[in-house]
Parts: structure tokens; sequence; C-alpha cells
């Protein structure tokens, strides 16, 4: 028998193909092979919303190829990934290369392995058609609203811009977070610290925590120092002794968006990156004369469990390494929330013997950072409890015993548990402080010997991380584990939102639109509703509705709402903030006004007087930022800076270290392995070169894109914009003719 395994990814295709033999042909689509067209909506609304799917322009080639093998083959199989989006893109390929003379099956399979692969070789399926149906709904509520709210921007605020389902209300969130920081009110507060000494050292603080028998809430100074007066020369005594002992679990195994967030803190990794290096490890790592081997399970799961097979492994691994003592008496088992699609298993190594210390020459510093990451998680979330003594003192002045209070609290790890090997970014070891507290008796008289008041400000609620956002989107139902990292690279791309620091901040551009949506929009924009529709769209794919319903209740109301707003006139734009500055043509003062390019110095005599300048003017350039960039040559912080051809890195040791380095694009240089780094020539033209200049000559005048070429396969894009506004990506590679040209309104108007 001669069968036909087609699956998404070249990657993919080379570790499976590896696995099953001669006997099968492993080809690869390459992604999705069909779609909706780029220059028009390419849904019938009159006709129950159906779609209009078209060959996406340079998959012809691919295509021909499949139908080819298809033809030489007994038996076809389809494989792409477990999910919805790899089910729609099984049904465009199927309805390709389909033959009344042959079956057509679909495999699934959760990990790479030969035991996974050869076992969905055996028990084929079919399309799951639920599936199909909810990726469908998504994909066309995403196009109606990205195709038709675009316009109300253009027309509203400015051309080009564009709007989504999913990450306008992602936006909100940060916005609503921004507000939240901006209205906030600092208020301040004490604290009173003392430090004591027993019969028995250790010294330790404590913090006042009862007066008069309440709560302590001291909110300035001169309250501060009437309780310091009162007390600075009291015998204090040890009142009461309280130790209990307690147990600290393991976190569960990864899914999607754990994995990001905890990516995030550790590796300070963004979500698309995180996603992108474990795609690499699914798909397969060539790890010497064993080949490739897919080293991780399916990396978009909202599951946390875990195979019998691999908890079985798992503490067999425990036992033999760390001892008995590490491993519960029963296997661990972790709740998943309940829209989480139980199918799937949390994300784990596939294989135990795999160790990251034992196959890291064959790994990127990247792929072995999270591989690590999901290695220890994974083998952690499998072991005993970590067991602690938590120990608390009370302590009184004598003449006010009880009604003041100083409170001490220690801890103590009796026996490590888990924590061996593995504790979460965003747990803290001990509830109050870890200071190690000295044995002691009840009722012992104890020397003061500090005593420090402590002036505070409260904080306002913290700006969204990658981390924490990804968290937000997950606990209020926004998007499903395969859209984060999209949400979080679009609102971004779309310059709605930006990141400094490592926190999101929105642009007054995106301030502008979201208020616009939220006024216009209120369910659109309304969490709860945006959650809802993903409740809808997983109804879908448990057969429980149909697609056509859901995608007809949102759009009349929609719709509706969407021409009332089109009718309203005007723009919308934030008020001109008024200045000292007199206009040098007519006397009229000066006005910072927006524009489509940002702020921006202009006469308040318009239309009458145009003058008009940056706002900068003669200014000096922004203060520089400081960075996560380290320098390469003497580890300091790199600092982001702006001179006369644009950003760069620069150390901030300058001028002990005049190290600097241009900021790279995300694209790897093709002829050496490079990033590829924006550059500015003489004239002040930007171009795009390899890092590695004078020893690497590669540039290039179209700008990388990080979107495979589908027609050869190279890694990246380039994109050069014209004059009337469009937009052509181009393959960089010479042997290669792709070509994608968009109109700039119609790129605009798809969703991201």
């Amino acid at each position: 028998m001669k069968a036909l395994v087609i699956v998404e990814s070249p990657a993919k295709a080379k570790t499976i193909s590896k696995i099953l033999g001669k006997d099968y042909t492993v080809k690869a689509s390459v992604g999705h092979i069909k779609d909706l067209p780029a220059k028009e909506m390419g849904i019938d609304i009159e006709h129950d919303f159906a779609p209009k799917y078209i060959v996406i322009p340079g998959k012809e080639k691919i295509i021909k190829e499949l139908k080819k093998a298809a033809k030489e083959a007994d038996t076809v199989f389809i494989a792409p990934d477990p999910d919805r989006e790899g089910e729609a893109i099984a049904w465009h390929i199927a309805a390709e290369v389909k033959d009344k003379k042959k079956s057509i099956y679909r495999i699934k399979f959760n990990e790479i392995t030969k035991a996974a692969v050869l076992e969905a070789v055996q028990n084929p399926g079919e399309i799951d058609m639920n599936k199909v149906d909810a990726q469908q709904a998504r994909r066309i509520l995403d196009r109606l609203v990205g195709y038709e709210l675009s316009p109300l921007l253009w027309r509203k605020v400015r051309r080009g811009l564009s709007a989504g389902r999913v990450q306008s209300v992602a936006v909100r969130l940060v916005v609503d977070r921004e507000r939240e920081v901006e209205a906030f009110k600092q208020e301040e507060y004490w604290s009173i610290n003392a430090e004591f000494e027993g019969s028995n050292k250790p010294s330790f603080w404590s913090k006042l925590f009862k007066y008069d028998e309440q709560k302590v809430e001291i909110g300035n100074s001169e309250t501060a120092d009437a309780v310091v007066k009162q007390v600075k020369d009291s015998k204090f005594v040890l009142i009461s002794i309280d130790r209990k002992k307690r147990k600290r679990m393991p976190s569960p195994p990864f899914i999607t968006s754990t994995l990001q967030q905890e990516a995030s803190r550790k590796l300070r990794f963004t979500a698309k990156k995180t996603m992108a290096v474990a795609q690499q490890l699914y798909e397969g790592i060539e790890l010497g004369e064993e080949g490739a081997v897919g080293l991780i399970t399916y990396m978009r799961t909202d599951s946390n469990r875990i195979s019998a097979e691999a908890q079985k492994a798992a503490r067999e691994f425990i036992e033999e390494t760390y001892g008995k003592e590490f491993l519960p008496e029963k296997p661990p088992v972790y709740k998943s929330k309940a829209s989480a699609q139980e199918a799937h298993e949390a994300v784990r190594p596939t294989y135990l013997t795999n160790r990251p210390e034992h196959i890291k020459q064959y790994l990127s510093k990247e792929q072995l950072s999270l591989y690590k990451l999901i290695w220890n998680r994974f083998i952690a979330s499998q072991m005993a409890p970590a067991e602690l003594e938590l120990t608390t003192f009370d302590i009184s002045p004598e003449q006010s015993r009880g009604k003041i209070v100083f409170r001490a609290t220690g801890s103590v790890v009796k026996f490590q548990g888990f924590m061996t090997l593995y504790t979460e970014g965003t747990d803290d070891l001990l509830d109050e402080n870890e200071s190690l507290l000295p044995s002691l008796k009840e009722g012992e008289i104890l020397k003061l010997l500090s005593l420090l008041p402590k002036q505070h400000f409260t904080q306002p609620p913290p700006r969204y991380t990658e981390a924490s956002l990804v968290k937000a989107l997950e606990e209020k139902g926004i998007g499903r584990p395969s859209t984060y990292a999209a949400i979080m690279s679009t609102i971004q791309d779309r310059k709605y939102v930006q990141k400094t620091e490592g926190k999101f901040a929105p642009t007054e551009l995106g301030v502008v639109v979201n208020d616009l949506l939220v006024e216009r929009f209120a369910e659109l924009m309304d969490i709860g509703f945006t959650a809802g529709l993903e409740e809808d769209l997983d109804h879908i794919e448990d057969g429980k509705t149909k697609w056509e319903k859901v995608v007809g209740d949102f759009y009349k109301p929609f719709h509706d709402k969407l021409s009332e707003a089109l009718a309203v006139p005007g723009k919308v734009k934030p008020e001109d903030i008024p200045t000292e500055a007199v206009c040098e043509k007519c006397g009229k003062p000066m006005v910072i006004r927006w524009g489509r390019h940002g702020r921006f110095m202009a006469c308040s005599g318009f239309p009458e007087c145009k003058n008009a300048k940056p706002l900068d003017g003669d200014k000096p350039a922004a203060e520089p930022v400081e960075t996560d960039e380290k320098c390469p040559k003497c580890n300091a912080p790199m600092l982001l800076k702006a001179g006369r051809f644009g950003k760069f890195y620069a150390c901030s040791a300058y001028p002990d270290c005049k190290t600097t380095k241009p900021i790279a694009t995300g694209v790897k240089c093709p002829d050496d392995g490079g990033d590829i780094v924006e550059r500015r020539s003489k004239r002040g033209r930007s171009f795009w070169s390899c890092s590695n200049y004078p020893n690497c000559k590669f540039a290039t005048w179209s700008k990388p894109v990080a979107q495979q070429c589908p027609q050869c396969g190279a890694a990246f894009l380039g994109e050069k914009w014209s004059k009337g506004g469009g937009v052509t990506y181009v393959c960089l590679n010479k042997e290669c003719t792709y070509k994608s040209e968009e109109k700039k309104e119609e790129s605009a108007a798809t969703e991201a």
C-alpha cells in the first residue's frame, strides 16, 4: 500500500516522514491553502452568510503537487494540527484532492512521537465538521467586523485604520487600566517597624499590627511620631507564639495561557515568541543520529489532563531521581475549566529520556530555555507537596499587653517536595517575609534594638504586562488559546498600544479609536458579550447550535448600529492643547493638535493661517529609555536612543563603554542567520541589512516581514509601499517569483 500523509508544516512533514518510513509520502500544505479573498468581503450576507473561499495567491503550485501525490497514492491521510484551525485546513485540502475512488481520512495526534503517529494512522477518522463550522463562524465574524467597521474608523478618525472583534476588546482592557492609573489618588500611610532581640539570636524585625486593639491605620507622620513616643521606652514581652504546619501544592502542568505567562515572567519571551519556539519543539528537532523528534505535546490547549502513561513515566523518574519521599501516594489530578477541550493534554515533554541537559547541544538558546521550563513544570506537577512551618510572634509593651501588638512572621521549609525543582514565577514563598525567627519561649522579655517609622504611599493598579494581559483575557473568556499571541501582536502592530519597560499603555490613537467604539458599539466592546460569543463558538463545536444562527444573531444589531454611527457627521479626535507659544506669522496662540502622524504644533487661527511645525521643533531628541537588552561587551543595560539616522541601542555605561547596536526586526538573515536590522543611508532612506556587516553583505530596500513565502518556503517576505497607498509583498529569493499586491484600504479592512 502506498499512502499519502498531508500536514501543514514542512518541519512537521520531515519529522513524520522519518517515523512512517518509505511506504508513506509526507507532503506539507504550508498552512492554509484557501481563505476569504483579500480584496472583497467574500461573504454573501443575503444567503446565510455563505463564505466565498478562494485559493490563496501563491498556493496554486502546492495544490497541484498535493493533487498529483494524492492521485498516485492508494490512501490519503490529512493530518494538520488537532484544533479548529487544523480542522478547517484539513477540510479545504480534502476538497482539493478528493477522488471518488479513494478514501480520505483525517488523523490526529497530540504529540509527534512514533507511538502517537502510528496509532493515529491505524485508527483514522473523519473531518469533524462541527469544528470546521466553529472556525468558519469565527473567521466570518472577524471578517464582518473588520471589513465593515474599518470604513467607520477611516471616516471618523483617519484612513488606513482597522478594527477587530477580539483585539478591540483587548485594547479596551488596556485603556480602562490606564484610566484607573490616571484617576488614582495617592494616599500617605505609615508603618512602624521594631527590631527585637531575645534569649537566642538572631535578632528579628516585626511590624506594628494593632494599636488600641484595632488594626493599624497610621495616615501621617504626626500620628507615627506619637506612637513611637508612646512605646519607645517600654518593656516588651513575647505574649504569644503560634506555629502552623502547611502544605504547598505544586502548580499544574502548562496550558497555553500559563505557558505564555510563565515564559514572559521567567524568560522575557513575548507570547508570539513563546508560541513560535513551542511550535518548533512540537514539530520536531534533529537530535543527532536519533533524527527528528517531537519534544513536546501540542502547545495550543486549555486542558490540564495528563495521560496515564505520561504520569506513570513521571512517577518512575521522580522516584529514581529524587527518592520515594518526593512521590505523592496517588498521582495528582488537576481540574480544567469547564470549557476546556479534554481531548487534548496539557503541554508536557513527549519523552522523559530527552532531559534538557542531555540534548542541549541540539537546541538553540531559546528552544532550550522553553523546553527546560516545560520539562521542570511537568515533573514538578507530579511531585509531592512542599511542607512548611509558619511561625508568628506577637509582642506587646508590658503595660499595654494585647492593646499594642507588634507581629513578626517567619517560615521554615521542612520538606522541599516539588520546590526542589520548580516554583512558579508569581508565587512568593512566604506570606509576610522570609525572616528566620529564633527559638524563643512565650513570656520572654525582649530587648528593643530599633524602632523605625516608615512612610509609604498607596500605589495605583499596575499596567498590564504580556503575562497579566494574557491572564486577564483567559479569566474573562476573551479569545482562546490559539488567539492570545495574535492578539498581543495585532494591538501593537496597529499602534493602538505600546510597550514601555515591559508594560502596555494605550497610544493616543488607541484611546481615540477605543472611545469611538465604546460609544457607538457598547455591546461589541462589552467584555461579557465577547466572552459569550466565545461560548457560542464552543456550542457550535459541540454540535449544540448552527453557525449560521450565531452569525445572524450577531450581525443584524451590529449592522444597525454601524449605519447609525456612519450617519453621524464629523470626525473624532482629541481636543487641541493650548500653549504659550505665539504664531510667528499671524500672532495668534499656537496649539498642540492631533493629526494622522501624531501631535504637532499648529496655529489656532487655522484655516485662515496654516502655520504648522513638528511638536519638538528645535528641541533635543527624547530622553533615552532603559531596556531589557544587555550590552554584549559589558552586560550593562542598553538604552534606546534616537539619532539622526533613527533609533538605536547604546550602552548605559557610556563613556566607559561605547557599544551601540541597531534594533533587530525579529527576522534572521538568509545568508548567515544574523539579525536583520534597520539602517539609514546617508540620504536618510531606510534599508535593512545583516547585523554581521561587513562580514555579511546581505541588504535590501524592502522591509522584511516575518511571513513565510507560500511559493518557495523562504522564511520571510519583503514589503513595499507605493505612493498610491498600496502594499506589495515579494519574495526576496532571486529564484522565486512570488508577488502579492493589496490596496491599502483593502488590506486594512481585513482581520489580522
